[in-house]
């Protein structure tokens, strides 16, 4: 209630309250999160459709999870930085510890588990999904990300192996990329246990020791010795692992260290890589030891995909064998392969290469119906119903415009198909349809 004042007997002077600024919410997304707006949905829906028509074609099944897990799952097996530093959590009603998806290898690892001894073998599912990580947001790495996972359950027959690199070959030349324009480079983690068991390394110290390895690429070869040094390897296993590390080819591997010959992951790679060049993939597959993988559940081949584009010289995506992650669920180990690429490196090799410019973005199945007269509403309508009806795409206008208007609002929002009804083609009992990037009309009847 305003106040009254009184500086003299007969004068009163009422206070209005104070007026209070209204606090606007922004209207830009959480940071690292990222809004698509119809034109980026349109690459966006390219790029799913391109991997579901390719894993769809290798007759693999589609699923999806829930977006939220018990947070256990990722913490037992995501690695320090997934499983850990990364992951949001937050704790329900009844108490428990929840997180959103960071990734979806140990939520497919539980769903498998359940239908795993009943399901006929092998079993080859798919996803499309999002996933939330409470990372720092940089070029290529949002916190919220849309990634495609591939897995096959159940066989551990090579067959299996080779089967998931050919998809992860043809799932990028789908996108029709330039010659060299990207590499599958390839490791086994057997033979870098082999390597490790060589050079005595016990077991608490492996991990360790593979990470640093992981880091390889990053680091001058004197702080990579350095970070080993650190960890209290001696000059002669430094330089076995340097000469590990520097091999070009599995073949120059065995002359640099002849004791990995009869590594079985050594073998394993050369069976692998022998049927991917037989099968035409030769010139898009590499030995490569700094691959390593970051996570900690990989126990068979291991791989990644590079774009070789000069500005986004970075991994794609990368995947492995890792048959022991059942395990955490109370299930039997069962063998499983598999990788994930995700929206947004992809999105970044397309652009790279100059391939976005190639996508047509057009609406080339969608027709733009104009209200062209007061007169004409009921007619518009009742077209558009039926134009629907018989599995047209229509936008009808809702304003009365003008023809010119009309074309001019079509071209804008890159609709190719216009159709026409004013009062002359309602008298002949007619509509037409201009093609926008011809010109050319056609008369239908009513």
């Amino acid at each position: 209630m305003a106040k009254k004042i009184s500086s003299e007997p007969e004068a009163n002077i009422t206070l209005l309250p104070r007026l209070s600024i209204r606090k606007f919410l922004s209207n830009q997304p959480v940071k690292g999160m990222v809004d698509w707006l119809p034109g980026e949905f349109k690459i966006r829906k390219y790029i799913f459709d391109t991997w579901r028509q390719v894993c769809l074609s290798y007759g693999m099944e589609e699923y999806l999870t829930p977006v939220l897990e018990n947070a256990e799952i990722y913490r037992a097996k995501s690695g320090e930085d997934v499983g850990q530093k990364e992951l949001m959590v937050f704790v329900d009603q009844g108490g428990r510890e929840l997180a959103l998806r960071p990734e979806m290898t140990p939520s497919v690892t539980r769903l498998v588990s359940k239908i795993y001894e009943a399901s006929p073998k092998p079993i080859k599912y798919f996803s499309i999904a999002n996933f939330v990580r409470n990372e720092r947001p940089q070029r290529g790495r949002n916190r919220e990300f849309w990634q495609l996972n591939c897995d096959i359950f159940g066989s551990v027959s090579l067959s299996s192996d080779i089967e998931v690199l050919t998809l992860a070959l043809d799932l990028m030349l789908a996108f029709n990329p330039p010659k060299d324009s990207f590499v599958l480079s390839l490791n086994h983690r057997g033979l870098l246990d082999d390597l490790l068991s060589l050079l005595k390394i016990n077991h608490e110290k492996k991990l360790a020791v593979a990470r640093i390895l992981d880091k390889y690429p990053k680091l001058k070869e004197a702080d990579f010795a350095k970070c080993l040094v650190d960890l209290d390897l001696d000059s002669k296993q430094i330089k076995t692992i340097i000469k590990f590390m520097t091999a070009i080819s599995l073949a120059d591997l065995k002359q640099r260290l002849p004791e990995l010959t009869e590594s079985q992951g050594l073998k394993e790679l050369e069976e692998i890589m022998t049927a991917l060049r037989k099968l035409g993939y030769q010139k898009l597959i590499e030995f490569k030891p700094s691959v390593i993988r970051g996570f900690d559940y990989y126990d068979g081949v291991i791989f990644e995909v590079f774009d070789k584009h000069p500005e986004n010289n970075r991994a794609l995506f990368g995947g492995g064998r890792y048959n022991g992650l059942a395990e955490l669920f109370g299930s039997r180990s069962f063998p499983a392969v598999g990788f994930a690429p995700g929206d947004e490196t992809t999105r970044l090799f397309l652009e790279s290469w100059g391939l976005l410019k190639k996508i047509d973005l057009a609406d080339s199945n969608k027709y733009y119906l104009p209200l062209l007269n007061f007169g004409l509403e009921f007619e518009t309508i009742e077209l558009t119903k039926k134009l629907r009806a018989e599995g047209w795409n229509i936008e009808m206008g809702l304003e009365v415009t003008k023809i010119g208007k009309a074309l001019e609002y079509a071209n804008k929002k890159g609709i190719s198909q216009v159709i026409i009804l004013g009062e002359d083609e309602l008298a002949q009992k007619i509509y037409k349809v201009k093609d926008m990037s011809s010109g050319r009309e056609k008369q239908n009847k009513l």
